[in-house]
């Protein structure tokens, strides 16, 4: 089954990838892997902020990772001239705005994790980091960045 049909069968409508706030590129490809810039966690197109553990919860954490890689798939995707020129999903590294003492950033990115296997499905299994930082640009509580594969 092709990337785009199973986006349909999961009601799924990409977003539209964004411009980067920087000097760099979002994606850069290196053979059949496509490498992207992190991605910021955001709602109607405004950077997310706040500390996951005080004033963001676990659960808007998570779904706030569904969001990104979801962003993350968009840029793949334009990257690579269609979703369906992506194979699969090597590895995120995720990065979780945290209060003191939280500990749960695993549990924040496995939305983004599990969206990317419910999207790929096996090829959508993939290393992952996932860690506690105190400050992340424009105070976002999330960024994460991936590394995909090419068909």
């Amino acid at each position: 089954m092709t990337v785009s049909r199973r986006l349909t069968e999961l009601g799924i409508s990409l977003p539209r990838a964004t411009a980067p706030l920087g000097s760099y590129v979002p994606a850069r490809r290196a053979g059949h892997l496509l490498h992207l810039s992190g991605h910021l966690a955001k709602r109607d197109g405004r950077v997310v902020t706040g500390r996951v553990g005080a004033e963001v919860d676990v659960e808007t954490a998570r779904l706030l990772a569904r969001q990104v890689a979801l962003d993350l798939v968009a840029t793949a995707a334009e990257a690579a001239g269609g979703v369906d020129a992506l194979a699969g999903v090597i590895k995120l590294v995720g990065l979780v705005r945290s209060a003191p003492g939280f500990d749960q950033q695993p549990a924040v990115i496995n939305g983004a994790s599990d969206l990317l296997v419910e999207i790929f499905g096996e090829p959508g299994r993939h290393a992952r980091s996932a860690v506690g930082v105190s400050e992340l640009p424009l105070g976002a509580a999330i960024e994460i960045e991936a590394i995909f594969e090419l068909g």
